[in-house]
């Protein structure tokens, strides 16, 4: 998408994936009461299911500010970076502002923020988080309650020079779902020579209370893919970068996103590999197959071994016998996801859990 821009504007980005509508529309009405205008809003559907897509297309159709872009990676890991990048690398100048759907946001936000944009200066803001009770309700502003306040750890909610974004690379791509992400970029744009401001003379945006996503964290296999401790992975990357002074971790393709015919090809191919849970078996594909797979789709299929659930199995193993070693199918989501988010994320490709937990899908195009 091409972005029309007038030259100092605050655009502002909201990443999104099959968030419930209720917060967005609260989080968008609070933009129309804001005092001073002269910003635009750019909402990124990164992979919501299509019911969720229709309903949030109809909704946002109501908002003439509001610029649309969907992405169509449902069978992809969410990634708030690669979603915000695919914006960030294509604005034309101005500034941004990465926003949340779980936002409220003050009727003097933008106005605030215009006084606060300088081109070697990046702005964070302390947020006022709502109870779970409180977040339930739609009023002024001012009338909400205020649970607690973020402190200057906090690095989310930042208002960028869009040039610093894109000088740097934008957001670190390694990172997926959530954690660190933030911090990263701050510590980055700071290795770059730009300064940071951390903003709490008022509250100018107030959270609405969801699940932490540690919280949602699960050590079994979820038809929606999760990756045990990716917190903590996520948390040693950002030390990392920091050790290491990385400013521009990503490749020349940041922001690039799946096209729909990528998409399409991957969903229309047909699975050519059937794999067991056999260590040997996945230990061999994860280190030898998947990597010398040079060109084309590689589409792959991993299911518990039918042996493993027989009596003869459970009888030599009770009697000390050599048995087939097995890894559990959590066990190789998570192996999967961590080859593919250090390896293969830069390529088209799906994932899939099945709704009966009982088969994962993988499929990959390797172009060169």
């Amino acid at each position: 998408m091409q972005f029309d821009k007038i030259k100092g504007m605050i655009t502002v980005i909201y990443p999104y994936r099959n968030r419930d509508l209720k917060r967005v529309r609260h989080s968008l009405d609070s933009l129309v009461a804001q005092t001073e205008s002269g910003f635009e809003v750019v909402f990124v559907n990164y992979g919501s299911t299509h019911a969720v897509s229709e309903a949030l297309e109809k909704l946002l159709a109501e908002y003439s500010f509001v610029k649309y872009v969907y992405h169509p990676t449902m069978h992809q890991l969410w990634s708030k970076c690669v979603a915000l990048n695919s914006i960030i690398k294509t604005l034309p100048g101005g500034y941004c502002f990465i926003a949340d759907v779980d936002l409220i946001f003050s009727p003097d936000f933008i106005f605030t923020a215009n006084q606060l944009l300088k081109a070697q200066k990046l702005v964070y803001f302390q947020v006022g988080f709502l109870s779970q009770n409180e977040s339930k309700n739609q009023k002024q502003f001012s009338a909400y309650k205020i649970r607690f306040k973020s402190e200057a750890g906090a690095t989310g909610l930042s208002l960028f020079p869009l040039k610093a974004l894109q000088e740097v690379g934008g957001f670190d791509e390694f990172f997926h779902f959530w954690g660190a992400e933030d911090t990263d970029l701050h510590n980055r744009l700071a290795l770059a020579g730009y300064q940071i401001e951390f903003y709490n003379q008022q509250i100018l945006m107030l959270h609405q209370w969801h699940p932490s996503y540690r919280s949602l964290e699960q050590n079994r296999l979820t038809v929606s893919p999760r990756l045990s401790n990716v917190a903590r992975l996520n948390h040693q990357h950002l030390q990392h970068n920091l050790i290491h002074k990385i400013i521009h971790p990503n490749t020349e393709n940041w922001g690039k996103v799946v096209t729909k015919k990528q998409t399409e090809k991957l969903e229309n191919y047909p699975e050519t590999l059937e794999l067991s849970n056999k260590k040997e078996v996945i230990d061999h594909f994860l280190f030898v197959a998947l990597p010398n797979h040079k060109d084309g789709i590689l589409s792959v299929s991993f299911s518990e071994d039918v042996f493993k659930n027989t009596l003869k199995y459970k009888l030599k193993k009770w009697l000390g016998k050599p048995v087939p070693h097995y890894y559990s199918l959590k066990e190789i989501n998570d192996k999967l996801l961590l080859h593919l988010i250090s390896f293969y994320k830069d390529f088209p490709y799906k994932y899939k859990v099945s709704d009966d937990l009982k088969t994962i899908s993988f499929r990959v195009m390797k172009e060169f």
